[in-house]
């Protein structure tokens, strides 16, 4: 990984350093076979919990880190760089916690967050269905009030996390206006709350995906994050973080990547010389560098701008598309770098290649992303919007 990154202060730079060196010790020597043998790696989440990692853009108040979240996407970036799997796990337990921390009342962030962001508890998010990805308003999973409960019927497709997390932050109609949707939080052994068998997927192996079955799930009505009729605004709102942290993911598999090509090209020779010096080679490698380099610039543009509370949801569509576009030409270059050896399993490159395609699908494939942007061009113009100084 890049030695000269520029960090906000020092305590960052040695939290980055030391993400770096947990990743290296701890992670690296596992990534291979957990793959392989697809093993959902649940203590290494819980490493990441007591060394403080699950809960970084986090108050301390409640057990957080109380890092910017341009430091916590860096730290997502590192953790990718060398798992993937374990990234985008950690991307996906900051979304599960979004909406306690920014619905919550202070007695439900009291009671849950400090075990969330501890990491003595796993958290899954259920918004997507068979037949409604992306488009999360024509759900039809339904939670209906009885008494001091909500009855929850249905199904959650493509839940990262499912039948491993210790918690699911659910999303449930509860009126048939098309966003009458609202936000539960549901323990994982609930009655009726059940996982079918993982998903088989191309890449991220080591993380399970499953199906979430709801049949008659009885959920207390103090675990609903904020009023009836507000899951779909804190939905999107949870999206928009989300978006960054796969942005930060899909660069930090990008740089996996790049690294494995260089040390290739270094050692590597043909016609007398290594196969750096060749400059179609070399220029390749070049260009993979750059995209690298402008993925994370990208990133951490947004990432401040929600740090400095200004809007970054186009920020984070553009981020996301960028990133993950980048890192599938990346990793694509990655095996083309390495030639014969790039499409076996005896380098990583192959892995990273597979594991960079749902970069591009999950948290609202790049198609959405183009469809958010171009909105928002057509309501301000190439150069529209508000200008705004940075406090």
């Amino acid at each position: 990984m890049p030695a000269d990154r520029v960090m906000p202060t020092e305590e960052a730079a040695d939290l980055i350093g030391l993400v770096r060196d947990l990743a290296t010790k701890e992670l690296a020597p596992r990534v291979v076979e957990a793959e392989a043998t697809e093993t959902f790696p649940r203590d290494v989440f819980a490493l990441l919990g007591r060394s403080g990692l699950l809960g970084l853009p986090y108050p301390e108040e409640y057990g957080g880190g109380g890092q910017p979240y341009e430091v916590y996407l860096q730290v997502l970036e590192e953790l990718a760089a060398v798992w993937s799997s374990v990234g985008v796990g950690v991307s996906v337990h900051a979304l599960s916690c979004f909406g306690l921390f920014t619905r919550g009342t202070e007695e439900q962030k009291q009671r849950f967050l400090p075990d969330m962001l501890g990491g003595e508890t796993l958290g899954a998010y259920c918004l997507s269905e068979p037949h409604a990805g992306s488009d999360p308003a024509a759900m039809t999973t339904r939670a209906v009030r009885d008494g001091d409960d909500y009855v929850i019927n249905g199904a959650k497709a493509w839940t990262t996390h499912g039948g491993h997390a210790d918690f699911y932050k659910v999303m449930a109609r509860t009126s048939d206006d098309r966003n009458g949707i609202s936000c539960f939080l549901v323990p994982a052994g609930t009655a009726g709350l059940s996982a079918d068998p993982p998903e088989r997927k191309m890449g991220l192996t080591g993380s399970a995906t499953a199906t979430m079955r709801f049949e008659d799930v009885r959920v207390p009505v103090e675990r609903r994050l904020g009023a009836e009729g507000e899951g779909l605004k804190i939905a999107l709102a949870g999206l928009d973080a989300g978006r960054l942290g796969i942005a930060a993911v899909a660069t930090g598999l990008a740089q996996g990547a790049l690294d494995t090509a260089v040390a290739y090209a270094m050692e590597r020779e043909t016609f007398g010389k290594k196969i750096i010096d060749h400059q179609g080679l070399a220029f390749v490698l070049a260009d993979m560098a750059a995209a690298v380099e402008s993925a994370r610039t990208t990133y951490l543009s947004a990432a401040r701008r929600k740090d400095q509370g200004l809007p970054y949801t186009v920020q984070a569509s553009v981020a996301k598309l960028v990133c993950t576009d980048n890192a599938m030409k990346v990793t694509t270059d990655a095996v083309q770098v390495l030639g014969g050896y790039g499409y076996t399993r005896d380098f990583p490159v192959e892995r990273y290649m597979r594991e960079a395609k749902v970069m591009q699908i999950f948290e609202g494939t790049n198609q959405i992303q183009r469809m958010v942007i171009s909105r928002a061009l057509a309501k301000t113009g190439v150069r529209g919007g508000t200008v705004t100084v940075a406090p």
